[in-house]
């Protein structure tokens, strides 16, 4: 790559990093504004918005109910998953490029539409809008990005290892249990961590199928709808602090753990 090239590259890619850092910035700079107003220059600084949202009982009800939704969905979604990267990879049989195609399709539909056709069929099957609507149709969501991480680490597994297993007198089981699946664990929690900040963030799926008690993301639309304002910015911020710290987190565990499970 000659050196035009190289500061041509360089330039696209501050310049993304500004289109995606400059608006962050730019909201957690006025959550501390004095004033209920949105806007700039900023003339003067407070916590009082960081207070009130940790003194809203409703904010950290609807954040505790956002974060329970994620961590079923998760765990649902990381099950199917699973079964369904094994049942697939290695394995040649017909039907299995439908079956693939299908598991990973919800990926691909627009939000707005798969919200549309969960609601639909939740009607259908008399399933009311709430919490259960809501973490079935994340998990579905959530399924093909499960099955593609799980996937791709499979296709890494030694298959010397599972043979020794089986030599040495392993049903397909107990290999599974003391093979593949420590093999598997990193793979495992990336996904996990992936498919709960996609819960814990989405909108579409939750604003459909929600009931009466509002997930984190459809409660900052609500109060959006009566105009914005720094505490809005503040929920935003904590939300995406703790994202962040649990992204960057499991993304250290994972590839400390995916070391020492290689090694």
């Amino acid at each position: 790559m000659n050196r035009g090239n190289r500061v041509l590259l360089s330039c696209v890619y501050w310049a993304f990093v500004l289109y995606v850092f400059v608006p962050l910035i730019l909201m957690v700079l006025v959550s501390f504004k004095d004033s209920k107003f949105i806007g700039f220059p900023i003339r003067s600084w407070t916590f009082e918005w960081y207070t009130g949202v940790f003194a809203d009982a409703q904010v950290l009800s609807t954040f505790g109910y956002s974060v329970v939704i994620a961590v079923l969905s998760t765990a649902i979604s990381v099950v199917v998953g699973t079964w369904i990267a094994v049942l697939l990879e290695g394995r040649r049989f017909w039907g299995r490029a439908v079956i693939f195609g299908l598991t990973v399709l919800p990926a691909l539909v627009p939000g707005i539409i798969s919200a549309i056709a969960f609601r639909i069929y939740a009607r259908g099957l008399g399933i009311e809008p709430g919490m259960g609507a809501i973490v079935w149709a994340h998990a579905v969501h959530n399924v093909p990005f499960v099955v593609l991480v799980v996937m791709a680490r499979l296709s890494t597994l030694p298959k010397s290892q599972i043979e020794a297993a089986r030599d040495l007198g392993a049903d397909p089981l107990i290999a599974f249990l003391r093979i593949t699946l420590p093999y598997l664990v990193p793979a495992i929690l990336g996904a996990s961590i992936f498919c709960l900040l996609l819960s814990f963030d989405d909108f579409v799926r939750s604003f459909f199928l929600g009931g009466y008690e509002p997930t984190l993301p459809v409660l900052i639309f609500a109060k959006l709808r009566s105009g914005m304002s720094p505490e809005i910015n503040a929920i935003a911020t904590v939300a995406l602090i703790l994202t962040a710290v649990v992204g960057i987190w499991a993304e250290r565990f994972t590839r400390r753990l995916k070391k020492e499970t290689e090694g």
